[in-house]
Order: C-alpha cells, then sequence, then structure tokens
C-alpha cells in the first residue's frame, strides 16, 4: 500500500515537472543555504584551530606588558630578562619546556639573493615549546646555545628562496652583518591566522642573536608549554606568582607583564565562529519555511485540480485516511527531493568555498541527516492542511466539481 502511494506520488510530480520543480525551488535553497553554510562554518572553526595548534599545544606566552595609549598605566613598564626566564625554569613544576626568545626582521644575505625574514635568537626548549620538528639536519645544540655559536636553523621559505629544493646543511648565509652556518631546515607550518608567513625564519642561538643582531639582553617573549593533562590556567596562575615576587610587585599593584594562554584564545575564536555559523544557518533556514508554505500552496491546487479524482475515489470505498496519506506522501516526496538537491548543491558550494578560501572541507552527516529529516517533516507540516482538506470532501459535492 505505501509502496503504491510513493510511486502515484512520483507519477503525480512526474506529471507537472515545472510547477514541481519551483515547488521544491524554496526547499532546495533551504537545505542548499543551510548545508553550505554550517559546512563552510566548520571548516573555518578547523581551520581557526589548526592555526592556533601550530603556535603550540597547551602553550602560554609571557610578555612584558605595554602601557596603554592614554599613557594611564599604573605600572612601570619593564623589559623581560634573564632573571624572568631563571626564576621560571626552575620554579616552574608543570611545564613541560620553558623557552626564551627575542625577535627582529632582518636582511638575510647568500650569495646574490636576498630575503627579509624573522630571526629569532632562542634556545633548543623552543622547538619542544612550539611543537616544532626538524625536517633536515639537526637543531643547535645545548652547549652551541650557551656559547653563542654562529649556527642557525632555517625555515622552508628560506630555503626555497636560497637553495630551492637542495639541501642547505653547512652552507653559509649572512644574518644582517653576522655568518651563519646552517645546521638544519624546520619542518614547514605555513601561514598563520593572521596572514604571517611562519615559514618564513632563521632560528640562532639567543646569545648569539644578542651579542651581534640585537644589541641588547632583553627577551620579547618566554614560551612554556604545560605538561600534557595540566591544565594551563594552572600553570599560569604559578607563572603570575613567580614574577610577580621576581619583579618585586607589590601586593595590589598591577602586573608589568602579560601572560597569554593560547587555549583560551583559540577557544574564545572557535565559539566566535561557532555563533556566527550559527546564526548564519538560522538566517539560511528561513528560506526552508518559505519553502514550506510554497508546498502547501501547490498542494491546495492540487487538491482542487482533483477533486472529481477524489470524489471517484471515495465513491468506490476510498476511506478518507487514504486520501489523507496520498497526499501527505506526496507532499512529503516532493520536500526530500528538494532536500536531496539541496544537500547536493549545499556541499557543492561547500567544497568550491573551501578551495576558494583555503580552509578544511568538514561536511557533517550529523547535519546532513538533520537536513534530510527537517525537509521531509517541511512536507507533512505544510502538506497535512491540503491534505486533510481534500480528504473531508464530500463525495457528492466532488463529483459534481467541475
Amino acid at each position: 500500500m505505501l509502496w503504491e502511494t510513493i510511486r502515484l506520488a512520483l507519477l503525480s510530480v512526474r506529471r507537472n515537472v515545472l510547477r514541481s520543480f519551483l515547488t521544491l525551488l524554496g526547499i532546495v535553497i533551504g537545505v542548499a543555504a543551510v548545508i553550505a553554510m554550517i559546512t563552510i562554518g566548520s571548516g573555518t572553526t578547523a581551520k581557526v584551530r589548526n592555526d592556533i595548534a601550530k603556535l603550540g599545544s597547551n602553550l602560554l606566552v609571557v610578555r612584558a606588558a605595554r602601557p596603554d595609549r592614554s599613557g594611564s598605566t599604573s605600572f612601570t613598564p619593564r623589559q623581560l630578562d634573564e632573571r624572568d626566564f631563571a626564576a621560571l625554569a626552575t620554579g616552574l613544576e608543570n611545564a613541560k619546556a620553558v623557552s626564551a626568545a627575542a625577535q627582529k626582521q632582518v636582511r638575510v644575505v647568500y650569495g646574490a639573493e636576498n630575503i627579509a625574514a624573522e630571526v629569532t635568537g632562542t634556545d633548543p626548549a623552543y622547538f619542544v615549546a612550539r611543537d616544532w620538528d626538524i625536517a633536515l639536519g639537526r637543531l643547535f645544540t645545548e652547549s652551541e646555545a650557551r656559547g653563542g655559536t654562529g649556527v642557525c636553523v632555517i625555515g622552508e621559505t628560506v630555503r626555497r628562496q636560497f637553495f630551492g629544493a637542495g639541501d642547505p646543511q653547512g652552507q653559509s648565509i649572512r644574518v644582517n652583518r653576522m655568518s651563519c652556518k646552517v645546521v638544519g631546515v624546520l619542518a614547514p607550518k605555513g601561514t598563520s591566522g593572521f596572514g604571517q608567513d611562519q615559514d618564513n625564519v632563521v632560528l640562532m642561538p639567543l646569545s648569539a642573536f644578542q651579542r651581534r643582531i640585537a644589541g641588547d639582553r632583553d627577551i620579547d617573549s618566554i614560551y612554556v608549554a604545560a605538561l600534557d593533562g595540566v591544565a594551563t590556567s594552572s600553570v599560569q596562575a604559578d607563572i603570575e606568582t613567580i614574577l610577580r615576587e621576581t619583579r618585586r610587585i607589590a601586593p595590589g599593584a598591577d602586573d608589568n607583564f602579560d601572560v597569554r594562554d593560547m587555549t583560551q584564545i583559540a577557544d574564545a575564536m572557535t565559539s566566535a565562529t561557532t555563533t556566527m555559523t550559527g546564526m548564519l544557518g538560522a538566517v539560511a533556514g528561513v528560506s526552508l519555511l518559505v519553502g514550506g508554505i510554497g508546498i502547501m500552496n501547490i498542494m491546495l491546487v492540487s487538491v482542487t485540480e482533483r477533486t472529481r479524482e477524489i470524489g471517484i475515489r471515495l465513491a468506490i470505498g476510498a476511506h478518507e485516511k487514504h486520501i489523507l496519506i496520498q497526499f501527505l506522501v506526496e507532499a512529503t516526496v516532493l520536500s526530500l527531493l528538494g532536500g536531496l538537491i539541496g544537500i547536493a548543491l549545499g556541499l557543492s558550494l561547500a567544497g568550491a568555498a573551501s578551495m576558494a578560501l583555503s580552509i578544511p572541507f568538514a561536511p557533517s552527516l550529523a547535519i546532513i541527516a538533520l537536513a534530510v529529516g527537517f525537509s521531509a517533516l517541511i512536507g507533512m507540516v505544510f502538506g497535512f492542511f491540503p491534505a486533510l482538506r481534500g480528504a473531508r470532501l464530500d463525495p457528492i459535492d466532488a463529483l459534481r466539481h467541475e
């Protein structure tokens, strides 16, 4: 009985192909918009998380606090130094790695080629804190870091610029006015979420950087990686306690340093993109209601056109429930067809957008299943009134209808 009703519904759709297509167009647009928006939003959220993860897992970054633009700061600005780093390196119990770093944008030269790159002076713990692997060669050692040896590790962008696909190990490059022997190449990290090329870098021992590049003993950042399973908020509290004591900040006074929890930043950015995705999905979902109204309208027209057919079926023994089921199935089939076409269209649009925006293609099976179910529900809800109207027709009046 059900399969016969579905077959009749499909025949009805085929009899009026153009009208059926225009009717389900609202459902197609609504489902496609919802699928595309949510898939693109999920891809954007995944990209944000990946970009933050590239900075390092469970990472906290300590920097000197900057006075606000109004100049009404309640603390005396002070740069990070070796004492701050030593206090954190020895005092933090739940840290996997603690690394000091200083950066400067300088000109790097090899032969006739030159490139503006970010040069970072640091120590071997930096690579642990930042989850940065070596692709070729080796990292500089603790003894090289302590002695300020003129060795360096370069990023993939610098390697391509100077050596193409070749092996740069043992070659010397000039960083500003300092000669530096390349001992390794870092694994590529790509572009960050802020548009910065993370592979356009040269890393060297901090003491060599301070003496030959920066000309001072300042430290720009201290990177702290929390142990796996340890909450970054707990490590952040320990950092603040140690630095307040080391810097002799009076109780109640503002900190003259800043601790950024990259996990919290990732969660905040993810929450923002998820909220925007939900809002866009809700707006797109309005077209589903518009499509449902279109289905109700066309089903009312169908009931009017087929009044004599309904009268004949009722006169030869069909029950009201048979007429009700027939029109409900027709409306549901029409809506489901629109939902399936909308899913295909939405995934295609999301795929094209993912390629254009360089974000992951992240379709959700749960959302696709929900779209199918919701489109069927739209057909049933908005097809119920026309189906009920057809089922309650008086057979005598229906047979007299012209």
